[in-house]
């Protein structure tokens, strides 16, 4: 047995053979319906899991709700302290953790360790920021104004499965670090990772301020959005649900935050230096998360001075990327998520093809010995045009439409011409041209000579489509809390002048 196969096993033996749903502090013994997490690379049967609906959904808010009264009180620097604590845990089990977010999603385990390590770095970051963002205060006559941030109470979150490491902490580490308390859906098909992560949390923070219920979408999701006792709901996912997350958020006034879908713009100038190095960039924007990110820059305006060099070693870059085993450290992309994401995926190569834009590479399904169950899909580059479906609506795979431009003003027109605005890549030497650009961009995000240059503390939310509201970042703190202002006076006074 290999080193890959033997951690791969040492994985699958953890695994309980069912989960329930983490509620109060610890996994409950469900006597409820489950669906199966199934290995999408090799159809493998990996655990079952329950199946949520609104009478779980509502257990899981009363646990929450009782442990806010304590868990607001909690001092910040206790809390930051849980979260260091958390963080810790993370970097202690990060091999396994990684091991099952690859066998559970498909993704490669080189990646998912990655997601890990963002993850406990958001976590630590958020533990100084529960110490630093909690208000301010001025003085006035005879007294004091303060305003100070204040918890909001349960917190709904839904997660998608692409990044479900980073997704958890997205959600988890700024609602706790605000004193929340949190009611979690995990997505159906990633729910794995973090219920292992539930084992730490059931050993760091108080019974019920985390909680976690298994499920899908249209039942527990639906469900947590509508409870009435859940003051916020946090959703990352598509365009077309986030609409009606807040729609059932509307309903009752409560605030939501959004991160949606994307499409993103990549853009080369003409005076790059390093043209191997931008088709790293490029390549890489494309197919990490083997495509399946809403950050992906699946949109590459190359200028025409530099366009048959760039896209030709583009081409022949991607076509040596090895497909294989989510669990091999040497496989470049795997297999897609599910049989419906690879078979939506090949439906939009087909799409491109009948709209006339030019197949350049890839663009077929391979097969992978061992794991023929999972839907493999070659990267795949088209020369496009930017009204062009392929090059306007989000596929969610390793696609990527390279369009030619040399007008400046046209090309700043194309990438914002999308409905989405989550972000966007640059290359250039031209720093002022950089910054010019990067300002009249309609994204919330833009990497300079990198992409997917996330830091500690960078914003990432969107415009239009993609969202509103920020995570990752010490303003995250104010989604999770409001503003209360107090002001203070040595004594009364009369201010209506009553006849005395």
């Amino acid at each position: 047995m290999t080193a890959v196969s033997e951690a791969s096993a040492a994985v699958l033996s953890d695994l309980r053979p069912q989960y329930g749903h983490f509620i109060d502090g610890d996994f409950e013994s469900s006597t409820t319906t489950h669906f199966p997490a199934v290995n999408p690379a090799t159809g493998e049967h990996l655990s079952d899991l329950a199946r949520g609906g609104a009478a779980d959904i509502d257990r899981a808010v009363q646990a929450a709700k009782a442990a806010f009264v304590n868990w607001r009180r909690t001092l910040p620097e206790e809390r930051a302290a849980m979260l260091l604590r958390l963080a810790d845990a993370i970097e202690a089990d990060i091999e396994r953790l990684a091991y099952l977010d690859a066998l559970d999603i498909g993704r490669r385990v080189t990646e998912t360790e990655i997601d890990h390590r963002i993850a406990l770095g958001e976590f630590r970051f958020f533990a100084g920021a529960a110490l630093n963002r909690t208000g301010f205060n001025r003085p006035i006559e005879n007294g004091i104004a303060i305003a100070r941030r204040e918890p909001l109470g349960v917190i709904g979150a839904i997660i998608p499965w692409n990044v479900p490491a980073i997704m958890v902490a997205h959600k988890l580490a700024p609602a706790l670090a605000a004193g929340n308390t949190v009611v979690l859906k995990p997505d159906e098909h990633a729910s794995l990772s973090t219920l292992a992560l539930c084992e730490h949390l059931a050993q760091i923070f108080p019974a019920g301020v985390v909680n976690v219920v298994t499920g899908l979408g249209e039942e527990a999701g639906a469900a947590l959005t509508a409870h009435v006792d859940v003051r916020k709901l946090a959703f990352t996912g598509s365009s077309e649900v986030g609409r009606l997350v807040a729609i059932a958020a509307a309903e009752r006034l409560a605030p939501v935050s959004l991160e949606l879908g994307g499409k993103s713009p990549n853009i080369v100038f003409p005076d790059i230096d390093d043209i191997d190095g931008v088709v790293d960039n490029a390549a890489f924007a494309a197919t990490y998360c083997n495509g399946q990110s809403c950050l992906a820059g699946t949109r590459l305006f190359v200028h025409e001075d530099v366009y048959d060099d760039v896209v030709g070693r583009l081409v022949a870059g991607v076509e040596k990327i090895a497909l294989g085993s989510p669990i091999d450290p040497a496989t470049g992309l795997s297999c897609l998520v599910s049989e419906r994401q690879g078979k939506r995926v090949l439906d939009y190569v087909d799409i491109g093809r009948k709209e006339g834009a030019k197949l350049l590479t890839g663009g077929e399904r391979s097969v992978v010995e061992g794991n023929e169950y999972g839907y493999f899909v070659q990267p795949t580059i088209f020369e496009a045009t930017n009204e062009m479906r392929i090059a306007q609506e989000e596929i969610f795979g390793p696609v990527l439409s390279v369009i030619r431009w040399s007008n400046y003003e046209t090309m700043i027109a194309q990438a914002n011409g999308v409905r989405y605005g989550l972000a966007a890549g640059l290359y250039t030497t031209n720093i002022a041209r950089a910054l010019e650009t990067a300002d009249r961009l309609e994204v919330g995000s833009v990497w300079i000579n990198k992409y997917f240059n996330l830091v500690d503390g960078s914003p990432i939310g969107g415009f239009k489509d993609s969202g509103y509201g920020s995570e990752n970042s010490a303003e995250t703190i104010d989604l999770y809390t409001h503003l209360k202002s107090v002001t203070l006076i040595g004594q009364p006074q009369a201010p209506f002048y009553l006849p005395r």
